[in-house]
């Protein structure tokens, strides 16, 4: 996943804090190969980009799911190399949705930090009907999902109808929950029950904790594979047909 220098303008100081990590912290997963190393500017000056940000989320969100390094640095070798900083907040939100609610309150201030933006009024009306934060008792407090926050703040500059993209959110839940629906009832049936007929096989114990460990960020990025092979294709059709 490259980052042109033309997108690259943090330093490594204002990318830590962007991200909330120590500068330490970058450059140990640039040598574990975590991160893409910075686009060489002037005076040999590394500059980092969206995509080495969203690349931090996703590994603080994989962490936050239990992961070890070793565990994501396999997964993050799976996903294609030409990642954009939006294709990284979806896989990054899609893997958030397996958590549990980690909706935190959060200020008026405290919410344009996260979103790294000052946020008009409008801009609060979208969030909220997206369903990325939502209004708290107290006010100008208000209950963020991290997950999404970033994924929705990239929306709100999008050149598209409000309603359309409401629009599709329906679509991508109804087909989301079904798809989960499917996958939960095949886990069921096809490995979580034959588990419980051979609960004495210590061998069989120990996979069965590795696959529950990993089968989440796994099945996100099938699904995210899926999804996007897919779209291209429908695109491709639609708009070669007109």
């Amino acid at each position: 996943m490259g980052s042109g220098i033309e997108d690259a303008t943090l330093t490594v100081d204002e990318l830590a804090a962007r991200a909330g990590v120590t500068v330490r912290t970058i450059r140990f997963y640039g040598t574990r190969g975590l991160l893409p190393p910075p686009a060489i500017g002037p005076r040999r000056v590394g500059h980092y980009g969206p995509s080495h940000l969203s690349r931090l989320a996703l590994i603080e969100e994989l962490q936050h799911q239990g992961m070890t390094l070793a565990a994501i640095e396999r997964y993050l070798e799976q996903l294609p190399d030409d990642l954009s900083a939006h294709d990284l907040a979806i896989h990054r939100a899609l893997v958030a949705s397996w958590a549990p609610d980690s909706a935190e309150e959060a200020g008026r201030g405290e919410l344009e930090r996260r979103a790294g933006r000052g946020l008009s009024e409008e801009d609060i009306e979208r969030l909220v009907a997206m369903d990325v934060v939502q209004r708290a008792e107290e006010p100008d407090t208000y209950r963020v999902d991290p997950g999404l926050l970033r994924l929705g703040v990239q929306l709100l500059d999008v050149p598209i109808a409000h309603e359309t993209i409401l629009a599709a959110r329906t679509v991508l839940v109804e087909h989301t929950r079904s798809a989960a629906h499917e996958l939960t009832r095949l886990f069921r049936d096809e490995v979580w029950n034959p588990y419980r007929e051979r609960e004495s096989d210590p061998e069989h114990v120990a996979a069965m904790k590795s696959l529950s460990a990993h089968m989440q960020p796994l099945v996100v990025q099938a699904l995210v594979t899926a999804f996007q092979r897919s779209l291209r294709e429908e695109l491709r059709a639609a708009f070669t047909a007109e």
